[in-house]
């Protein structure tokens, strides 16, 4: 029997992981598991109705990464959309965030198709297996992660107190926010996931959820249509790769944004092997995060072609010339690997959540087209159909017989949290768990101006902007998941102390 490693954003995910490979099920297929199980358990955090990308890299195969993000709904839309349907936002989240909610800010789901894709070409279990653990759960009720109820203590009532069913879900009948680990029970949510099971992914595209979905999209003034969902499909792409000292990188290709600035990153960071975050180090650190945030903030958040401005980052990256040019949405993650070398990295996201849950589904929809640090052409952006901007990188890397999965949760901090990570695992030595555990720097490009975020024992010297310092290790900096594989150790896994994070390794 196959032998898993894996590394998720909860116990009750490493679990479903650990049936699935009981089960006989590969890397691709515990993988899949533990992301519906996230999915469907981590309210407010993610949603099964947004998007995801699974990076998948097979022993002696090429990587691919399989696009299942969201896209600009409209598609044969008669009528313009209302404009009044996508409620601005704001939230003391993160610090103060500006988003837009409501039927006008749901964007076309593509988690499921990109999930079914990754099944049928890569897995070797049946697709209504992989549903078995999160079906159980979610009918069973499961308790509210510590994360999730950090966030809905901000967004409870202004999003999800726009849904009977889920702001009845999520608090006690005196409208309070139900505590750490209450068991939380979605009604319909089961049923829902029943029919995708034994359907596959067109009863959500096609079948009566779709006709309830874009019904209530549509009654509320959204731009979903069912010719959104019916187009709808997951591409699979080559993977950008990248070298560094030995290992082969395969990331988040274009049109997404967050693989190409990692990789412009890992490129950039001109280190030698075994150094430590000395001084030197921290400035070389803040001057790479500079140049290419700047750019993506500059070049590729707008750009109608995202290739060419990918490639032109990568090029002054490659040349040394990035530093020249420096200028001034929540998510899950599961990384697996298996001992006959098939790496899978699966990351997720709803954005901060419409609040919208159409009637009779337990489907939270996601609010990606009002996600506005990511999507900034907001409800302008065109043309119906085509993929929103995405930080999620989902990653596999290789050397020789090893093969290592990784991604991180976190916005705009997923490529930083990921940039660290391989400097400190590859160039600097540490072992797994370690290298997810270091602490952490982000440089935030803001309208206000620049400032840096820092964890313990990463402040950088004579620095010229505002430096806020954390006390300790935070959820801020993302929720680094790693797995690994080779023949000469067999498994290493590491799950982010920042996060509930959990890791499952066959016996």
């Amino acid at each position: 029997m196959t032998r898993v490693a894996v590394a998720t954003s909860s116990r009750l995910a490493a679990d479903a992981a650990r049936e699935i490979a009981d089960r006989g099920g590969n890397a691709v297929d515990c993988a899949i598991a533990a992301s519906l199980l996230t999915m469907n358990t981590e309210p407010g955090v993610c949603a099964l109705a947004g998007g995801a990308y699974v990076t998948v890299w097979a022993a002696g195969g090429k990587p691919v990464t399989i696009d299942g993000n969201v896209a600009i709904p409209g598609v044969g839309l008669e009528h313009a959309a209302d404009p009044a349907a996508a409620v601005p936002l704001h939230m003391g989240y993160g610090g103060g965030i500006d988003t837009l909610v409501g039927c006008g800010s749901v964007a076309v789901p593509g988690s499921l198709a990109a999930l079914e894709k990754a099944s049928s070409e890569f897995g070797v279990l049946d697709w209504r297996e992989l549903f078995l653990p999160t079906i159980r759960v979610v009918a069973a009720g499961f308790p509210l992660p510590p994360p999730c109820h950090y966030y809905l203590n901000y967004s409870g009532v202004p999003v999800f107190g726009r849904s009977k069913d889920g702001f009845n879900a999520l608090h006690h009948r005196d409208g309070t926010l139900r505590k750490i680990g209450d068991a939380i029970r979605v009604p319909h949510l089961a049923d829902s996931l029943r029919a995708i099971a034994a359907e596959g992914s067109r009863a959500f595209y096609e079948g009566d959820i779709a006709q309830v979905m874009v019904r209530h999209v549509h009654e509320n003034g959204g731009s979903l249509t069912r010719d959104d969902l019916l187009q709808y499909r997951a591409i699979v792409r080559d993977s950008l790769t990248v070298r560094l000292d030995g290992w082969h990188i395969a990331v988040n290709p274009p049109p997404a944004i967050g693989g190409a600035v990692l990789a412009a990153m890992l490129v950039a960071f001109r280190q030698q092997p075994g150094n430590s975050w000395n001084a030197q180090a921290l400035q070389s650190l803040v001057a790479v995060q500079q140049a290419a945030l700047g750019y993506r903030r500059e070049h590729l958040d707008l750009s109608d072609d995202v290739s060419v401005e990918a490639a032109r980052l990568l090029e002054l990256a490659r040349d040394g010339h990035l530093l020249d040019i420096a200028a001034c949405g929540s998510t899950v993650h599961t990384s697996a690997v298996d001992d006959n070398g098939l790496g899978c990295a699966i990351t997720a996201s709803s954005g901060y959540g419409s609040g919208e849950m159409p009637d009779g589904t337990g489907l939270w929809l996601n609010n990606c087209l009002g996600e506005l640090e990511l999507n900034r052409r907001g409800l302008s952006a065109t043309p119906a159909g085509a993929r929103l901007p995405s930080n999620m990188t989902p990653a596999i890397a290789r050397r020789n017989a090893a093969v290592l999965a990784v991604g991180s949760p976190g916005a705009d901090r997923i490529t930083t949290a990921l940039h660290q990570f391989f400097v400190n695992f590859i160039q600097h030595g540490r072992e797994l768990d370690a290298a997810v555990a270091h602490p952490r720097l982000h440089l935030e490009l803001l309208a206000s101006g620049t400032r840096i975020a820092v964890e313990p024992g990463m402040q950088p010297a004579d620095c010229p902007w505002p430096i806020t310092q954390y006390p300790q290790i935070s959820m801020y900096f993302g929720g680094v998941g790693a797995a690994l594989f080779n023949t000469q150790d067999g498994f290493s896994v590491a799950a982010d102390p920042r996060r509930e994070g959990a890791t499952f390794v066959s016996a």
